[in-house]
């Protein structure tokens, strides 16, 4: 909801695999899991995606090119939730909760996105993934709120659900009204005169 990554169909065609293959490849759940529970690194994740698809694309290093050219590409950033995010925090403290990997610190500094939450949950940092709840205990003790106070906002109904598992209260983020209504009851942030 934050970021969206774009597709990566031009990168697909231009090195001869099928639509849907790197995605298909990087996020199956046996290959996805280690990198997003800090198991293996990063770099370690890309390099068996590149070796994984190193026959489809004719060579081990046609397979790194594709990959590479594939962590290259940078997501759109929502500056509308930006903007709500920023106002939130004026008023409550904001935990950002990702299934990242160990990029993820560097990807957020990258586009100016570090100082938007006070608290970022890497789940590769913690060893635990959504919709575990120790991913939503670790939050709820990081921002110093107890659970049943805090909202949690997701575009993963399975994430939004077992939030409320713990008590919290959850949204389901499927545009941009969602947050919004979300936030609505929040008091305006103050301002010195």
């Amino acid at each position: 909801m934050l970021r969206i990554w774009p597709s990566a169909d031009r990168i697909e065609r231009g090195h001869d695999l099928p639509r849907g293959t790197l995605a298909a490849v990087a996020f199956a759940p046996d290959r996805l899991r280690p990198a997003i529970t800090g198991e293996i690194t990063d770099e370690q994740w890309r390099s068996a995606i590149a070796a994984e698809i190193a026959e489809r694309c004719g060579s081990q290093s046609r397979a790194l090119g594709a990959v590479a050219e594939w962590s290259r590409l940078e997501p759109h950033v929502d500056h509308e939730v930006v903007t709500l995010l920023r106002q939130v925090r004026a008023v409550v403290p904001l935990a950002l909760v990702s299934n990242g990997t160990t990029r993820l610190e560097h990807d957020l500094a990258r586009q100016g996105l570090s100082e938007l939450a006070d608290v970022v949950i890497n789940t590769a940092r913690i060893g635990y993934i959504k919709p575990d709840h120790a991913v939503y205990r670790i939050a709820s003790e990081r921002i110093g709120v107890p659970a049943h106070r805090c909202l949690f906002i997701d575009d993963s109904e399975a994430n939004v659900i077992a939030a409320r598992e713990l008590g919290m209260i959850g949204v389901h983020y499927r545009q941009i009204d969602d947050l919004r209504t979300a936030l609505a009851g929040l008091p305006a942030p103050t301002r010195a005169v």
